[in-house]
């Protein structure tokens, strides 16, 4: 199961540095959070998960595997890319085969390095970026509506439902706003998603700050914050030249690094984090003496299809779940422990597997 991030931005803000730094830094924790380059612009990261150590330490796990999410380095947006300007067709093209994306956001000065639109305005910028997708999409929609019309009409039942849900995001995208605020029933969801809508994938605002201001950010960081809270998106800020530094050094002197600028983690885990919960992602774990391992799943996943992330043999046999909650393995030292305290749970087909559960499946051959 991948899910992806596209990292997305304006010349000039930063998004290769961040990107650079997320690959270097993978490549240098290899043993904890494995990096394979599947292209030039795109690499995947393990997610930094604290559990993760505690449990194999409890376990005496050889070998600890976590989680992954893969990053998209996507071309530089100008001023008219729905037009086909600058990269224009391939920054589009490549947005609409992520997950979610990234905004990395200019919030620093610096006079050597030139702003495309001639001054640092985070909220212009970001206004640039949403203006040509939501006109790229809805380019993409009026293209549509004819065909869907017509197909409407011979009683194709899929047809009508999504020619309903293009007339309810036509009249948002005409007015500016972007299509993830069109108001949709859970069981629509699909089929919203196969309109391959840009401006409907969740969004991560990285502000991106110089390294004074790399602990609490600035007032452009602040802008944009008070903006992601407004759209109910997220945001984190990092300084991206401090974390291309952080991401060559030995292990050993980071911690000291992180602590002279005031930081308590490398701002990528940030970054990678919030990315996984953009996405609406949770963790659960097996655990053994062999490895600890972190598995990716969405939440609200049964346990049956929990399982088959890990085989698909293990949700076509699917029996039971044996499963314990994180902090009570980790408070009872173990499978041993949390059984002996009745804490080990036998979950059946219906089971919604919770962040953070240790998992074992039993299942058929």
């Amino acid at each position: 199961m991948g899910f992806k991030c596209g990292i997305v931005g304006l010349p000039n803000v930063g998004k290769s540095t961040l990107f650079n730094a997320l690959t270097q830094t993978a490549a240098a924790q290899a043993a904890n959070y494995p990096f394979c380059t599947i292209e030039p612009n795109v690499g995947e990261v393990g997610v930094p998960d604290s559990r993760l150590d505690d449990l194999a330490k409890i376990a005496s796990s050889k070998e600890i595997i976590p989680t992954r999410l893969t990053f998209v380095d996507i071309a530089g947006l100008v001023r008219g890319a729905s037009k086909g300007e600058g990269l224009g067709n391939q920054f589009l093209a490549n947005i609409r085969e992520v997950d979610a994306i990234a905004h990395v956001v200019r919030c620093f000065t610096d006079g050597d390095v030139t702003h495309v639109e001639g001054k640092v305005d985070p909220a212009a910028d970001i206004e640039t970026i949403e203006t040509e997708l939501m006109l790229a999409d809805l380019d993409s929609l009026e293209k549509r509506v004819v065909a869907l019309e017509k197909k409407a009409k011979t009683a194709d039942k899929e047809a009508k439902e999504m020619l309903d849900l293009v007339q309810r995001s036509l009249p948002l995208l005409r007015e500016g706003k972007p299509a993830r605020l069109v108001e949709r029933k859970a069981d629509e969801e699909k089929l919203f998603q196969s309109l391959g809508l840009m401006t409907a994938k969740p969004v991560l605002y990285v502000c991106n700050v110089d390294e004074a201001d790399a602990d609490k950010g600035n007032s452009y960081s602040d802008a944009v914050m008070a903006r992601a809270k407004e759209e109910g998106a997220k945001a984190v800020v990092v300084s991206a030249k401090i974390e291309s530094e952080i991401a060559v050094m030995p292990p050993a002197d980071q911690a000291d690094f992180l602590e002279a600028v005031g930081l308590a983690e490398p701002g990528l885990n940030r970054v990678i984090r919030a990315g996984y919960e953009l996405l609406g992602l949770i963790t659960y774990f097996t655990v053994g003496p062999k490895e600890a391992r972190a598995w990716t799943i969405e939440k609200g996943t049964r346990a049956p299809a929990a399982a088959g992330v890990i085989h698909s043999d293990f949700e076509k046999g699917f029996i039971r779940a044996e499963t314990i909650a994180f902090s009570d393995y980790t408070a009872l030292k173990g499978e041993g422990g949390a059984r002996d305290a009745g804490k080990l749970r036998l979950e059946g087909k219906e089971y919604v597997v919770q962040d953070g559960d240790v998992l074992h499946f039993r299942f058929a051959n």
